[in-house]
């Protein structure tokens, strides 16, 4: 009689699943048609003005850049300034091209996703989620829009003139030398590659394709026959069928939500279609896999998908939690005296690199030290969350990230740095290994006596202080770093209203 019951409930959110989908989509459309002209134009227009405007500029400073710098020998040097023009004019035309298709791909899919996330939402009511329906993504689209052409903006002139800048400070390198005798052999081994080896693989895979069809359907048939392999798990039951039907939607949705770094869970049904679990389920919306899987009885073999290998962290959430750290951080020392309001200031003049590389590299060695006292086998972050290989989210930014960090932490662990090491890492780190600065600072900390050691000591800070500054040449980095510079700024104004002085040139 429960079963019944169950099936019943599940047929009547099936039916009534089309419907309210069809009229959500509908209604994120036409909210899509109506504000994607203006987020067009935002992206469009804005990303275009900020391309053709600093064109010259990029022209000019890259061929200036590339004939001063002491990284590329002369031939080397030569190659790159003659190709210039054709790669700031390919840049140009892939910005163009690429601004127009996210302004009309923004437009109109954003206004949809967010039509069906304030319906998904848990903990709104009924009013809320209809009131939402209406307009989420309406408004917040457009200025989103606008958050892209700043973003842009930023990449394209503070981290474009950070890397160049980077160019000319390289000294003590071994130049970059093109080989111009190489280059025939080289264009010669290209076109035989191409001429031999393509045709070749194409013949091969001809060749065997029937085969390789033949031992899989074979494989396949005999897995049928057998009940082994993925004909394994077979129920006999048209419900069990038709439960699936509707639960495979869900799935899908989240395996694809983890993939785009989406809020986890889905807002389509999801009844249970095997036998071994608990006739209990969550409609609308679900809760996460990972959730699911924690709460279910472990008898059988559950279906897998990314979250519910682990109960892994969102790419916001530690982005998020990076720049509160810098913000925390910040106010720290600006009470310490460490910093002042004339250092944020020629940040902001792009003279001074100790908020967005200094402040950031002493905030990873906090995490650092902290995660090597406490016993961690991953990062302890702030509000005691801990990101390990095994939680951190699935993506090539954090696949480049995770390793570096792996590498400095695990280095700093095998030194066994006492305290006065450690407060001196704190300061090298945070002026960029500044002398003047470094020992003008007195925390307490001071180098270690044997200069190999010492040596190690700043080769891992200078190797943060690297991974920081690339880390500040993301697109929306200096965006962030205006909102953690105005915190500062605010907390100076509060000391010095407490302490009635003017702290806001300290230095």
């Amino acid at each position: 009689m429960g079963d019944s019951k169950g099936f019943l409930t599940y047929l009547c959110y099936s039916i009534f699943f089309f419907p309210v989908f069809v009229l959500l989509f509908v209604l994120g459309i036409l909210k899509g048609g109506i504000f994607s002209p203006f987020v067009f134009l935002v992206i469009a227009f804005g990303n275009i003005v900020v391309l053709i405007g600093l064109w010259p500029y990029h022209l000019v400073w890259s061929i200036y850049c590339m004939a001063r710098t002491k990284k590329f020998g002369p031939c080397m040097k030569g190659l790159l300034i003659l190709t210039v023009p054709i790669q700031i004019a390919l840049w140009t035309v892939i910005g163009v091209v690429g601004s127009v298709v996210m302004g009309i791909g923004y437009g109109f899919v954003w206004p949809v996703m967010e039509t069906f996330r304030a319906v998904s939402k848990e903990g709104d009511s009924f009013g809320t989620k209809l009131f939402k329906c209406f307009t989420a993504g309406t408004w917040s689209n457009v200025w989103g829009a606008c958050t892209i052409v700043r973003d842009f903006a930023d990449f394209s002139f503070h981290s474009y003139f950070s890397v160049m800048e980077g160019l000319l400070e390289s000294k003590g390198e071994c130049p970059i030398e093109l080989k111009v005798t190489q280059i025939p052999g080289c264009i010669l081994s290209a076109i035989l590659g191409v001429a031999v080896d393509v045709p070749m693989i194409t013949l091969i895979m001809l060749y065997k394709s029937p085969i390789l069809l033949f031992k899989g359907w074979k494989r396949l048939l005999h897995d049928l026959v057998g009940r082994e392999g993925p004909f394994l798990e077979t129920e006999s039951s048209t419900k069990r069928g038709l439960l699936y039907v509707i639960a495979a939607i869900s799935l899908f949705d989240e395996y694809t939500n983890d993939f785009l770094y989406l809020p986890e869970g889905s807002c389509f049904p999801r009844p249970r279609f095997r036998a071994r679990e608990s006739s209990a389920s969550t409609f609308f919306p679900v809760k996460g896999l990972h959730e699911q899987l924690t709460n279910s009885n472990s008898k059988g073999p559950p279906t897998r998908t990314p979250s519910e290998k682990a109960k892994s962290l969102s790419a916001v959430m530690i982005w998020n939690n990076y720049f509160r750290a810098c913000s925390h951080f910040g106010k720290e020392l600006l009470r310490d005296g460490a910093i002042g309001i004339a250092d944020l200031r020629s940040w902001q003049n792009s003279k001074n690199k100790i908020v967005n590389i200094g402040i950031p590299a002493y905030a990873f060695m906090d995490c650092f030290l902290r995660s090597i006292n406490s016993g961690s086998s991953g990062f302890l972050m702030r509000d005691n969350v801990e990101l390990t290989s095994s939680n951190r989210p699935e993506g090539r930014v954090f696949d480049w990230m995770f390793e570096p960090m792996s590498i400095m932490k695990e280095q700093l662990k095998s030194l066994n740095l006492i305290e006065a090491e450690e407060h001196y890492i704190y300061k090298f780190c945070l002026y960029s290994g500044d002398t003047a600065r470094v020992e003008a600072w007195q925390n307490g900390g001071y180098p270690p006596e044997d200069k190999i050691r010492r040596a190690q000591l700043e080769g891992i800070c200078r190797r943060l202080l690297g991974f920081c500054l690339t880390l500040s040449r993301l697109p929306t980095s200096h965006r962030r770093f205006h909102v953690v510079v105005r915190e500062i700024e605010q907390e100076a104004k509060h000391l010095s209203a407490d302490n009635g002085a003017d702290v806001s040139e300290t230095v």
